[in-house]
């Protein structure tokens, strides 16, 4: 198979160079983005709005950018996403809007409207058949399969499901009605080890299907009947405490994401960046961020999310360790860092699986723009 390419700019920048938005605004020119005809066709501009107190998520100046290069086009742009399963500010569309506005994502500022892509209660939904190993019908938000077009802008940072998150988890799990998001975790539930446990509640106040509860002996509880498998319990516990059954279940729920991928992008022109800065531990879907476990490395593009996902970790993996971070207190640090991390993941598994089902090829020729 051909190799894909996957342009690359640095966040080097002087007083008389291109700004970082101007490096961005000529890499994904640089990568072809004009190449698509956007002429009166709706662009959906898929994107993580950050949850609240999350100050990791990516910036609206650059999602500006790409936003201008479309109209340029003539293309009808608007910035999307769908609901979350868990709790938090992001689980109906009144306070999803909310919350992108308060982390400066709003039609004043960016030139576009917000939608988020599932409707008021995450129920507006397109049956996407695809026929794939596990996903016979893919549940993705309405808007986003109304688009004519769709651009993902990704932050890559580490991820306690999947290893780490870049442009297959966006557009998979983040393509995915809510229904769909149950579809991708019904089958990797979570466990407590009763050892770490220390009844603090937390796990069961994030918990957005009431199946954990707290015994006499103070110990967490999860009901499996009730218990999609959403993992945000995983990432509320302090004490590590509550861990996935990774087994088959996270191989499972990986190669399921890359299916609603491929559900999502089939029919469509897309283009994909990923933004390897501020590389965090866990997903913007937390509200709050460790400190970057590497250095910020810089902007990636291309037509194909699974080489761009592919050249992503392997900068992240060859990137000097933060020592002031989680993984530089890791005392047995392997060379690769989001496995490190979370060593009960397999994020390979995803890419593997994305390759197999045509979204892209794992090989790719790296283009470096000054």
């Amino acid at each position: 198979m051909e190799k894909s390419k996957v342009y690359f700019t640095n966040l080097r920048t002087t007083p008389s160079s291109p700004n970082l938005l101007e490096k961005l605004e000529n890499l994904v020119k640089k990568a072809g983005m004009e190449q698509i005809d956007f002429k009166k066709k709706f662009t959906a501009i898929k994107l993580h709005f950050g949850e609240p107190g999350n100050l990791a998520y990516l910036r609206p100046n650059y999602s500006k950018v790409i936003v201008d290069v479309v109209k340029s086009l003539g293309g009808k742009p608007f910035l999307t996403d769908c609901n979350t399963l868990y709790v938090g500010r992001r689980k109906d569309a009144l306070e999803h809007i909310d919350t992108a506005y308060e982390n400066g994502y709003n039609p004043f500022t960016l030139g576009c409207h917000i939608i988020i892509a599932d409707g008021l209660k995450g129920t507006d939904e397109a049956y996407v058949p695809i026929n794939c190993e596990f996903i016979k019908e893919a549940k993705i938000g309405r808007a986003i399969m109304d688009s004519d077009i769709i651009i993902s802008l990704s932050h890559f940072k580490g991820h306690e499901l999947t290893g780490f998150g870049g442009a297959i988890k966006n557009i998979g799990m983040g393509c995915g009605s809510r229904a769909g998001k149950m579809e991708m975790h019904n089958s990797g539930k979570p466990s407590v080890k009763e050892n770490k446990c220390e009844g603090c509640g937390l796990c069961s106040r994030n918990c957005a299907h009431e199946a954990i509860t707290i015994d006499k002996d103070r110990i967490a509880r999860i009901s499996h009947d009730k218990c999609v498998g959403c993992g945000r319990c995983i990432g509320a516990c302090s004490f590590d405490a509550i861990r996935a059954n990774w087994d088959e279940a996270m191989g499972t729920a990986c190669k399921k994401i890359a299916e609603y991928a491929y559900a999502a992008i089939k029919d469509k022109q897309s283009f994909h960046i990923n933004f390897v800065l501020e590389v965090t531990p866990f997903c913007d879907c937390h509200s709050e961020n460790d400190v970057a476990i590497i250095p910020d490395i810089g902007i990636f593009a291309s037509f194909d999310p699974v080489a761009l996902d592919v050249a992503c970790v392997e900068a992240v993996n060859k990137a000097p360790v933060n020592r002031k971070s989680v993984l530089g207190e890791i005392q047995n640090l392997t060379d690769d860092y989001f496995t490190s991390i979370h060593p009960e993941t397999n994020w390979k598994i995803c890419l593997d699986h994305a390759e197999k089902i045509g979204i892209g090829t794992k090989t790719y020729e790296l283009i470096e723009i000054l």
